[in-house]
């Protein structure tokens, strides 16, 4: 993976597409970009758990244990911080996910902000290519809610 390239036109453009080992278009997606015509199925993309308090109301520590040591990918539903004003919001939640895999956790670390991420299957151009597979598109992807105060729902288990 062209990691710098990838940057560069994320920078550019403020999103790049990038095919990934399925053979699928990953967009990433400035958030000051994104506008509700293009749907709602968007996750941010987080390096560290710190980041979780860009998008995210204030977690308990129960929360942020869950966040900290799953071990599987998991995309968490989450009420959004008052402080996002344009974003893919749904009944007050938002979805992120902490990509721990050393070189997409290596990517986003470089892209250096919050990211939106969305599968596009009907796109056919990518603007790079790698066979590293994204950890979010594998068959043991977990999806919970996560509410600010400790409660937790598995929704996709």
């Amino acid at each position: 993976m062209d990691q710098q390239a990838i940057v560069k036109t994320f920078r550019e453009k403020g999103q790049v597409t990038i095919r990934e080992g399925n053979g699928k278009n990953l967009t990433l997606l400035k958030t000051e970009n994104w506008k509700p015509e293009m749907g709602y199925d968007w996750t941010f993309l987080l390096f560290d758990t710190f980041q979780i308090r860009t998008v995210c109301e204030p977690f308990a520590e129960v929360s942020l244990d869950i966040v900290d040591f799953s071990s599987k990918p998991t995309i968490y539903h989450s009420p959004v911080s008052r402080v996002i004003r344009s974003a893919p919001i749904q009944d007050g939640n938002i979805r992120f996910s902490l990509i721990r895999e050393p070189n997409w956790n290596k990517l986003l670390f470089q892209i250096s902000q919050p990211v939106l991420a969305k599968i596009d299957h009907e796109k056919n151009e990518a603007d790079s290519q790698t066979e590293l597979y994204f950890p979010l598109l594998g068959p043991s992807t977990k999806e919970m809610f996560l509410g600010p105060e400790g409660d937790v729902k598995i929704i996709v288990g």
